[in-house]
């Protein structure tokens, strides 16, 4: 007897949405997308604010970037500090004393004599033993030479601690914000596409830091990166927001 073939079919699991969300999940969502959105632009003004004038020029730009991973091989880790992130905790007249010492090649005596009380004015209160920071001591003379040495930008140390740290820190914010998001009502191949989109650009982004510290002209790829990174979370950002509360219920 010829046996009948049954087929068995799955049930077909209809995926939540938005509009199937209890309001307190609406709201619960909406608090964590506006503080996730919050604490990016934080990090963009951060980021601004470390780099702009690395190169001496206002503004931020790709030799910024590219200045803060590679260096200024032709300055010194002093000078593009007093260029960039320190330029604030400085005249520009004292600065221009200090740069100019620098290219003479830092001789002490007039270390003694000019620097000293620059330094002892506008630096030594952070940078010095006493203030507990792991931050080079411009406190005297051997201290200061350490840092009026060739700019290489910054050390490979530093930037695997730092790397790690992001690598963990950011993914778990993209994983969040990824969470949240697939419930959004959109064409497949588009919320795939913003789904993945922040964790390529976040490793893309690290990655370039480690390839700009060999060449700069992957200062480009930070950029780039970065910029993928934050158009991807603003659209899942945006598009959860609307959906959370202005998306109703299709009639079919």
């Amino acid at each position: 007897m010829d046996k009948k073939k049954h087929i068995e079919t799955c049930p077909v699991v209809i995926p939540r949405r938005f509009y199937d969300c209890t309001l307190n999940e609406k709201l619960l969502y909406t608090s964590f997308l506006l503080l996730a959105g919050l604490a990016y632009l934080m990090a963009l003004a951060y980021l601004y604010t470390s780099y702009n004038g690395i190169d001496g020029e206002p503004g931020l730009s790709v030799e910024d970037v590219a200045e803060n991973y590679y260096g200024n091989r032709s300055g010194t880790r002093l000078e593009s500090a007093l260029r960039g992130p320190m330029a604030g905790y400085i005249e520009t007249e004292q600065r221009n004393h200090i740069v100019e010492w620098l290219k003479s090649g830092a001789p002490e005596a007039d270390y003694t004599r000019l620097i000293k009380p620059i330094l002892a004015e506008r630096c030594v209160v952070c940078h010095s033993p006493s203030s507990g920071l792991q931050i080079p001591d411009l406190s005297n003379y051997t201290g200061v030479k350490q840092v009026a040495n060739v700019d290489t930008g910054v050390s490979l140390h530093s930037l695997m601690k730092v790397s790690h740290i992001h690598l963990f820190g950011i993914a778990l914010v993209a994983l969040a914000i990824g969470l949240v998001f697939r419930f959004a009502l959109l064409p497949t191949w588009f919320q795939y596409t913003l789904t993945l989109s922040p964790f390529v650009a976040i490793f893309t982004d690290i990655a370039a830091w480690f390839l700009t510290k060999w060449d700069p002209i992957y200062a480009y790829t930070v950029i780039i990166a970065g910029a993928v990174l934050g158009l991807s979370w603003a659209l899942q950002i945006l598009i959860s927001l609307y959906q959370i509360w202005f998306l109703r219920c299709r009639a079919d």
